[in-house]
């Protein structure tokens, strides 16, 4: 188990419910430019326990959603089946640097909230999106949100290499414009939209880009 992976373990069985009940914008934005591509099935990476997955599931998706910390996908399965949800959301323990497992072109669009950002390599943030790529349907949306290098605690804390610094056992992948691009050579990106969230403020990107259809 590695040190991020045990740092969130005892986050979520210290903090059940930490981010609260109500989706994140990201996440009903996200529900409207899904439903806007005619999505059914979504899947959801690094869902945590749950705010941003069974809102999408009160929207009508049918979600899969993944996460590498079991405690916090329990309270995410209890939450759903409390909301008569159980049936609409699928839950799979999965560590974003191994392989999705999920088959070719099986789903209608991924949504990410603040997950490339964590403690992930460029190459292991290249690696996944490509697995993105290869699990979502022609057309597919996916949306993703990330902390940028504009942010406060850019170049602060315990420097790591590959732009990513650590604050309070907390490691962050920090953003710039040209690992944006990167990510979207061979897709259509719709929008990198800048918003500021929390209260250093954290500055984010939104980031909406689809695959071609042919």
């Amino acid at each position: 188990m590695s040190d991020q992976h045990e740092h969130w373990q005892r986050t979520y069985s210290a903090h059940p419910g930490m981010y609260g009940e109500q989706p994140s914008e990201a996440a009903v934005y996200a529900a409207e430019v899904f439903r806007e591509t005619g999505a059914v099935d979504v899947l959801e990476l690094g869902a945590g326990h749950g705010r941003d997955a069974i809102y999408l599931a009160r929207q009508g998706f049918r979600v899969t959603a993944s996460d590498f910390s079991a405690i916090g996908l329990a309270q995410l399965r209890e939450r759903a089946d409390a909301a008569g949800l159980g049936d609409g959301i699928r839950t799979v323990e999965h560590d974003v640097r191994q392989p999705i497992p999920l088959p070719y072109r099986s789903v209608d669009a991924v949504y990410a909230h603040m997950l490339l950002c964590m403690n992930l390599s460029t190459q292991e943030i290249r690696d996944l999106v490509g697995e993105i790529r290869r699990v979502l349907k022609p057309g597919g949306a996916f949306v993703y949100t990330v902390r940028t290098t504009e942010d406060a605690h850019y170049g602060t804390g315990k420097a790591l290499g590959d732009d990513i610094y650590e604050h309070g056992g907390f490691a962050v992948h920090f953003f710039s414009p040209e690992l944006v691009d990167i990510l979207a050579t061979g897709w259509e990106l719709r929008e990198r939209h800048s918003f500021e969230e929390g209260e250093l403020p954290r500055r984010l990107w939104r980031v909406t880009q689809t695959l071609p259809r042919h």
